[in-house]
């Protein structure tokens, strides 16, 4: 082999093999914070790092600080990680050890991704889907480097039997993506071994994706390791579509610096016999290096890193009010622009108004893109929310997705790292919780966790509520459980305008955007939500996240009973019509929130002051939800002004919907049940 190719490769794996051995000399410093090391692992990672280039991408798992070794990360900076300091080049001090997120200009790129185990599968296959969908369209996005990017996807074989895997799996090989699957397979999940957990290993099961090519290979023998991963790299540049590389790898340290290998293996001496770095070093000894200049790699490798750690542990600290960094990137849109009600317009129903956002939006931007079930050209979306863009914008922009939750939101990652914009459904809320893993790990923590490199733009559409007898799996309400994943923004219009410009907003902003859509109101059929219709805005107009809309506001009465009600989505419908039946318009104040997070907490407490009372509407069950956390917040600063407690009107709190009408209409509130409530309130 290439001399100098053996000796940067050498120098990569005894400097990670010293940084191990350091950390264990250090073990009481060092295992402050839990880390995790490539020991066993070197050979095969080092090869894969050493052929990395700026253009393409990287998911590393936790074990693969060789890797980051290889692409030219050096062992002070991964120590910064290591010891959680300020200047922890991935996460300012926020996140685990070998967990990399990377935008340097000069090396691979590396989003954020979590610590659950195979969870970067599918963000860093839809990344391969970004590069995919691009160069479907290369008139529009022209690739200025000669050689076209590819993703690395890196895992343990553990990992592989994750569900999620088998969605990525699945995706690459439907659509051919460029993309290596590289599982580094030592025998271990944590304490249980493969043959307790593995029915098959991921080369074998990898065997079941047809156009997912799989070779399995000696993950300690560099020039096996080397030569297959540059033939397989080579084959995805120019033939872009995906390989899995399965290799054998032992496991020399502990699982992490908190899960000692003592405790439970009894394959260790097995296992040092499969060391990788007297194989490697025999090597270079064959092809003409001599004892005395591999010392001097490793004694030159072992001091540098006695030093990093040193000067590492002298490093700063966060400071308290970096805690408060990089929740969300900044967004330009701010203030609602464009005009709302066109004259001459025709009032159209809710659904129009999102489908002519969407056409707009693609229109104008060639990086959007809208993906999820039965969207595509032969429906159209369940509702017709997507009728006609298949055949407007083609099929590789408007696409079926399988049943895969968790691909169509963790795929957004991707996607937004490459420089697209999805916009993506899930079919109904009921459907939501296979997505809430990725949704919850890499969608709304990659901002905060990459310390700002990685925000995740992307629009998640979730058509939401109870209508017309859904029944336990198509009428729920979820806001609470997507209320309480921080890093997101949240949206629940409760008409077609402020639909339309809440997209519009959703997309020009740079952070992830969940949008509940009352299926209710779609097409106003419910009786009493005709108020969900509205003018077609323009095309320009947007309405900016956390501004309220004081409905039907009223002036501050001193000698009358006055009550604010704040409320979303159906709400919003079964208050104005309470209000109205009641014939208290002059006495009622409604206040729409629009968006759930932010909330504008201004315009809620400025009503409920004026006010003095205060009822909370909302469609959810009325226990340990969204509303009674509001209605707390509402109790807590408003005390002084408030003439009786904040009450609050929800669904009953039974374990589902039923389908049965009648028992739905017991469920769920109703004009009928506002009603009652306004009147004990304001009686009280």
């Amino acid at each position: 082999m290439n001399k100098d190719i053996l000796k940067k490769a050498f120098k990569n794996l005894v400097t990670a093999k010293a940084m191990t051995e350091i950390y264990e000399e250090n073990f009481k410093v060092v295992s402050k914070y839990v880390h995790a090391t490539s020991r066993g692992h070197e050979v095969i990672q080092t090869a894969l790092g050493m052929q990395l280039l700026p253009q393409d991408y990287v998911f590393p798992y936790y074990r693969d600080d060789s890797i980051l070794l290889a692409i030219g990360m050096k062992p002070y900076e991964l120590m910064l990680q290591v010891l959680a300091k300020k200047d922890d080049p991935f996460s300012g001090g926020r996140t685990y050890y070998s967990h990399p997120s990377l935008k340097d200009d000069d090396k691979p790129k590396i989003p954020h991704q979590s610590s659950a185990t195979g969870m970067q599968a599918i963000p860093a296959t839809g990344v391969a889907m970004g590069f995919w969908y691009k160069e479907s369209f290369k008139s529009e996005f022209k690739n200025e480097t000669s050689e076209l990017p590819i993703v690395v996807c890196s895992l343990g074989d553990a990992s592989v039997t994750e569900g999620e895997i088998a969605e990525a799996f699945q995706m690459a090989a439907l659509k051919q993506l460029p993309i290596l699957y590289l599982v580094q397979d030592n025998g271990w999940d944590i304490s249980a071994n493969a043959a307790e957990t593995r029915a098959q290993d991921a080369f074998e099961y990898a065997k079941g994706f047809h156009g997912l090519e799989a070779i399995s290979i000696d993950g300690t023998d560099f020039e096996e390791s080397y030569n297959t991963i540059q033939d397989v790299i080579s084959k995805i540049r120019k033939e872009r579509r995906p390989f899995l590389v399965h290799a054998k790898v032992p496991l020399l340290n502990h699982h992490t610096s908190g899960v000692r290998m003592e405790f439970y293996r009894d394959d260790l001496e097995e296992a040092r016999s499969r060391d990788p770095y007297p194989k490697l070093k025999k090597l270079l000894l064959e092809n003409g290096f001599k004892d005395e200049e591999l010392d001097e790699v490793e004694t030159s490798a072992f001091a540098e890193v006695t030093k990093a750690l040193e000067k590492a542990m002298k490093a700063e600290d966060p400071k308290p009010e970096d805690l408060f960094t990089h929740d969300f990137a900044p967004t330009e849109i701010t203030e609602e622009v464009g005009e709302r009600s066109p004259k001459g317009g025709e009032k159209v129903v809710m659904v129009d108004c999102a489908l002519f956002a969407i056409e707009e939006l693609m229109a104008k931007h060639p990086e959007c893109l809208l993906y999820g079930q039965d969207v595509g050209g032969r429906l159209g979306g369940v509702f017709r929310e997507a009728a006609t863009l298949a055949q407007k914008f083609g099929d590789n922009r408007v696409f079926n997705t399988p049943i895969q939750e968790a691909f169509i939101v963790g795929s957004t990652v991707g996607m937004s790292a490459v420089g697209l914009k999805p916009i993506v459904e899930v079919q109904f809320a009921d459907y939501i919780w296979p997505g809430l893993n990725q949704l919850f790990t890499e969608v709304s923590r990659s901002c905060y966790l990459s310390n700002g490199k990685w925000p995740v733009s992307m629009v998640l559409r979730v058509p939401i509520g109870a209508y017309g007898s859904g029944g336990p799996y198509h009428s729920s309400s979820v806001e609470s459980i997507i209320t309480n994943i921080r890093g997101l923004k949240i949206a629940y219009p409760s008409n077609g305008a402020d639909l339309k410009g809440l997209l519009k907003a959703a997309y020009y902003d740079p952070n992830p955007v969940v949008i509940f859509e009352h299926k209710g109101l779609y097409w106003s059929k419910v009786k009493g939500t005709k108020g969900a219709t509205s003018l077609m805005p323009s095309e320009d107009y947007i309405l900016p996240f956390g501004k309220a809309w004081v409905l039907q506001e009223i002036w501050k009465q001193e000698e009358t009973e006055t009550l604010s009600i704040i409320t979303y989505g159906m709400g919003v419908h079964w208050a104005m019509n309470a209000s109205e039946e009641l014939g208290m318009q002059d006495k009622i104040e409604v206040v729409d929130l629009r968006t759930l997070h932010p909330l504008d907490y201004e315009t809620v407490f400025k009503s409920v002051r004026k006010c003095g009372k205060c009822l909370v509407v909302t469609e959810e069950p009325s226990e340990n939800g969204f509303s009674r956390g509001l209605q707390g917040r509402i109790q807590e600063e408003c005390f002084q002004q408030l003439d009786a407690p904040v009450m609050l009107i929800g669904s009953e709190n039974m374990p589902a919907i039923p389908l049965n009408s009648v028992l739905e209409e017991t469920m769920i509130p109703s004009t009928e049940k506002v009603k009652n409530k306004i009147l004990e309130i304001l009686n009280y």
